[in-house]
Formats: structure tokens, sequence, C-alpha cells
């Protein structure tokens, strides 16, 4: 799968940030856009271990059927850290490695779960968004943590959820996966829905907090780190 050459890497965040601004207007174009769980036969997760002591970004991206999740494919890359560590602009230190990966796979995929922030981003435009304009792919975001906005405690039962604001707009879903876990916020990346991006969510959760696909993800990087 490639990706889209929509701009240069080597920039300065203050051209990062014009990035984005530009960018975010691919976003809302395409937010009418809604994927059903019918249309998908394959999804991927994504994540990102950064490895500081050795200057580099390692990204994972498996692939699952679905929805029964069976793995069908894994790739990874390891790219040079090449832009500072900047609040709001992870994309521009984070995404090169994850094209990287995802240009190894062999599968194709539907829909992509990024450990990482979409819609719900200061300039609305989110690693999952960066990702998914660039590969052209429907895109979700699922975090650990909240970047921004303010929210009620959702409800204790898994499937519940309360939208997350900033300024007035629901900009996300602060989710609960598991009974007594803390949430997860889940944002718009690219050409989905926030409630087809919650229902597809829960669609790939298996009894832990974190999605399957981006907690496998994630382990998958953090042993890459560990071994080589």
């Amino acid at each position: 799968m490639k990706s889209l050459p929509l701009h240069r890497w080597d920039v300065t965040p203050a051209e990062a940030r014009r990035i984005q601004e530009e960018l975010r207007r691919r976003v809302r174009a395409e937010r009418p856009h809604t994927i059903s769980p019918e249309r998908i036969r394959r999804i991927a997760g994504a994540d990102v271990a950064l490895d500081t002591a050795r200057g580099r970004a390692i990204a994972g991206v498996l692939v699952y059927s679905f929805p029964a999740l069976e793995e069908l494919e894994r790739a990874w890359s390891a790219q040079p850290l090449q832009f500072p560590y900047v609040p709001g602009l992870l994309s521009f230190r984070e995404v090169p490695a994850l094209l990287a990966a995802v240009e190894r796979l062999r599968e194709s995929f539907d829909l992509l779960f990024c450990d990482a922030h979409g819609y719900a981003h200061p300039r609305r435009f989110g690693l999952a968004c960066h990702l998914g304009v660039l590969l052209g792919q429907p895109t979700v975001g699922v975090a650990k943590s909240r970047l921004i906005g303010t929210h009620a405690e959702p409800a204790p039962e898994p499937g519940a959820w309360a939208p997350l604001l900033d300024a007035g707009e629901t900009i996300g879903a602060v989710l609960r996966t598991r009974a007594g876990a803390r949430p997860v916020y889940v944002s718009v990346g690219y050409r989905i829905e926030l409630q087809s991006a919650i229902q597809l969510t829960l669609a790939v959760c298996d009894g832990y907090r974190i999605p399957r696909p981006t907690r496998e993800a994630d382990h998958y990087v953090e042993a890459i780190k560990r071994s080589c």
C-alpha cells in the first residue's frame, strides 16, 4: 500500500503546524463518509515504540480478518528520528516509520486503528488523521489518555461512553471498553464517523481495556525494540 506524497518531512515545527491546518480540510470534507462493519473484511492496528537511545522510531502494523480477528500478517520498520518532540506534532515524529511499515505489507486493509488521537487534537489533526489522509484509508484513533477536552465519566458498564468536548464541539468519545477499567479516548481519523468509530472499536475489543489491534501492535514493537 503506497502513501500520497502530500508534503515534505524535513520541516520546522511552524511549517508542520501549517501542514496540519491545510490537510485537516481533507478530514472535514470526508467526515460525512461512514464505513459500516458489513463492508469491512480486514482491519489493522498500528503503534510506534521510540528508541531514543538509538535515535529511531520502530513502527509495527498487524492485519486481521474481520470480524473473526485472525491475524493475517505483520510488518515493521525502524526509521531515524528526524523531528523533535513537540506537543501536538507527534505525527511528524512517528508517521514516516508507520508509512514504511505499511508499505511492507502484502495484505491490504479496510480500516486502521492507531494508538493515538485523531480529531481530538488542538488543530483537529492528530496522528490518526494524518496517517489516514496520506494512505487514503479509513482510520480511527484510540488513545490511552486525554490530550485536550473535557468530559463526564462514562457509566461503568462496557460500551458506555461520554462525549469528549472542546470549545463546544464533540471531538471524540470517552469509551468504557471493560468494566472497572479506565476508559479510552476514541476519535475520528479519516473517512469515518464517530458513531461508527465507537461501534468498530468495541467490535475489536476482546475483554481487555485496549482494543486487540493496537494492544498487539504495542507488544510487537516493544519486542522488536528489545531484540534488535
